[in-house]
């Protein structure tokens, strides 16, 4: 079975790993085009907004277990969301849930909870946390677990070869 919220979960890994940096409006943007978003025109204000709800999603990514995923997400829930409602918006997507307020509503609502949502549907269909933090030190971005296989422990093949070199190297 396909997992329907992929789009809004992979949405959220991409934009955290740029937000929880110090990014320009222009990076950000560029991700939210990159996920289907018009022609976002982001203030540094806008900015400042998305990463505090960033930071607020990594405690998702940072949870130990699905309890503690639950509990972050449905914090989150309270914190955030609104009813939710059905709408159809966005060409090309069709009619999809929204717990926003609104479709013009604030930045960093949007950003938890549509990541929120897509997060908390990923929970309940794999019956495990949604993702995690990047077992490299030298990384930690976040990452979902939207596939089949084992757990994942890196964001990126790439992290995982350079601590596998790493270790290696350690042994001697």
């Amino acid at each position: 079975m396909a997992f329907p919220h992929r789009d809004s979960v992979q949405r959220a890994v991409d934009l955290l790993g740029v937000l929880l940096g110090d990014p320009a409006p222009e990076e950000v943007a560029r991700v939210l085009r990159d996920h289907g978003e018009p022609d976002p025109k982001l203030t540094p204000e806008d900015v400042t907004e998305l990463r505090a709800a960033a930071f607020e999603l990594r405690e998702v990514f940072a949870a130990p277990d699905v309890a503690s995923a639950a509990s972050v997400l449905n914090g989150l829930f309270v914190k955030y969301a609104s009813p939710p409602r059905l709408t159809d918006h966005e060409e090309g997507y069709g009619w999809h849930l929204h717990a926003d307020a609104a479709d013009d509503g604030p930045w960093g609502a949007w950003l938890v909870t549509s990541s929120a949502l897509g997060l908390a549907n990923l929970l309940a269909e794999r019956q495990d946390v949604p993702g995690g933090l990047c077992a490299s030190p030298s990384c930690g971005k976040p990452f979902a677990h939207t596939g089949g296989g084992s757990r994942r422990k890196f964001c990126s093949p790439r992290c995982a070869t350079r601590e596998r070199v790493a270790a290696h190297r350690a042994r001697g």
